[in-house]
């Protein structure tokens, strides 16, 4: 038997806003930021988990902070028990009614939640010596049903039809991590795309991310000024040419009428989509958008606090293309339930990633979904942005414009203190 022997965080910031790496129409000077956390044990492996939150700055002390209240309570825990049950610590944290009165379920106190648990499921991988999205698509579905929490989600998922879906991704399981392996995943680009970014940058980096590193959809912020957007999308278009495919981040920044008024100048562009045209809490305004700009998509996901605004949004078919974010809710049981919605209503999802430690994270999902639960990448691609990979043990690969499946043990996000700790937030 082990015991928890200590819960550490460390507050790291990266000044990408140096180089406006990361800008956008709602956030124009970003620096990205990780309040990361190790967990260590008294066992004589050595071993530790990793698991972290991504912030674009001020506020990542706060992230931090509730962390540190939370891995007070792991102090002296039985290893053993935590890891063999994962659901005894979801329960902990997200069922601690004086935390929960913080959300419920959302927000900082349900992020510090998800980065205690994505560290726990590390360790967990770690010991079984697996990657997080081998360890996830190789346990018995009705083991790793048992480890989620279905609470709101029973009008249109019960427990017994998620071990359905699972159970019927057995079938042509182990062909699918063979041809993960030998190909990869689908990503896309975002270099190119920041508004800070000159026409002259933006086009380079449109022609690297397309011709030479192989990645088959470019995506650009707009919504700062529509006719530098019209300009800049021109631009981009005949860098890339007819045959990679081109998207749109808003990030947030338009009211509804203004969204539907501003993306129908898009349309001789062929965008794939138009991401995060407003408020990732309007519903409404979201399928309102979808209705008034098609054929062009709307995506949108990476800010949405919980599973629930993901079942409503499926409900009320509010997006085309849905993202998750590895840690913008309560760790890889959250995010293994939007997959299983996301299949359940028949519906494509693109990950977020490109910040500090994001891509490492995410591509352990999507893949794990392509494993286990909708058993294609048609139509799917993990974002990428080459961000601070220099700081990780196991840093995101790109070959020919897919990510190469990871196949170290754990989640991927395990940090090279010796390189990152110069980046230490000193307040």
């Amino acid at each position: 038997m082990s015991r928890i022997t200590e819960v550490k965080t460390y507050d790291f910031r990266f000044p990408t806003s140096d180089t406006l790496s990361g800008s956008d129409a709602m956030n124009k000077d970003p620096d990205y930021s990780s309040a990361y956390v190790v967990v260590s044990t008294d066992a004589d492996d050595g071993l530790s988990g990793n698991g972290f939150v991504f912030t674009i700055g001020r506020g990542n002390d706060v992230v931090c902070r509730a962390i540190d209240s939370m891995g007070q309570v792991l102090i002296g825990r039985n290893v053993e028990e935590l890891l063999g049950n994962m659901r005894i610590a979801w329960d902990l944290f997200v069922h601690d009614s004086q935390l929960r009165w913080l959300g419920p379920e959302k927000g900082v106190e349900h992020m510090a939640i998800g980065a205690v648990l994505s560290a726990l499921w590390d360790l967990k991988g770690k010991r079984a010596g697996k990657p997080l999205w081998r360890l996830l698509a190789e346990m018995e579905p009705e083991e790793l049903v048992a480890t989620l929490d279905f609470r709101y989600l029973t009008d249109v998922l019960t427990p017994e039809e998620a071990v359905d879906i699972l159970k019927a991704g057995q079938e042509g399981k182990q062909e699918r991590i063979d041809n993960l392996l030998k190909v990869g995943y689908p990503g896309y680009s975002t270099a190119a795309g920041w508004l800070g970014y000159s026409d002259d940058k933006m086009v380079e980096l449109a022609k690297e991310e397309s011709q030479v590193k192989g990645f088959r959809q470019i995506k650009l912020k707009v919504g700062q000024d529509v006719e530098d957007d019209l300009r800049r999308l021109g631009k981009a278009r005949e860098a890339i040419g007819p045959d990679v495919a081109l998207a749109v981040d808003a990030n947030q920044v338009w009211d509804v009428p203004q969204a539907i008024e501003w993306i129908n100048k898009f349309h001789d562009f062929k965008l794939n989509w138009v991401e995060e045209p407003t408020s990732p809490d309007d519903v409404l305004g979201h399928a309102a958008i979808a209705r008034a700009i098609a054929p062009i998509k709307v995506a949108t996901g990476e800010q949405m606090q919980n599973r629930i605004m993901f079942k409503q949004y499926l409900q009320a078919d509010a997006f085309g293309i849905m993202q998750v974010d590895a840690t913008r809710v309560a760790g890889p049981q959250e995010v293994v339930l939007e997959y299983l919605l996301a299949k359940k209503f028949n519906k494509t999802v693109c990950p977020h990633a490109g910040g500090v430690g994001l891509c490492e994270a995410v591509c352990h999902f999507a893949m794990f979904d392509y494993v286990a639960v909708s058993g294609t990448m048609e139509g799917r691609m993990i974002e990428y942005v080459d961000n601070q990979h220099e700081h990780f043990v196991h840093p995101t690969q790109i070959r020919n414009g897919n990510y190469v499946a990871p196949t170290a043990p754990g989640n991927g996000t395990e940090m090279t203190l010796e390189t990152a700790e110069k980046y230490l937030y000193k307040g």
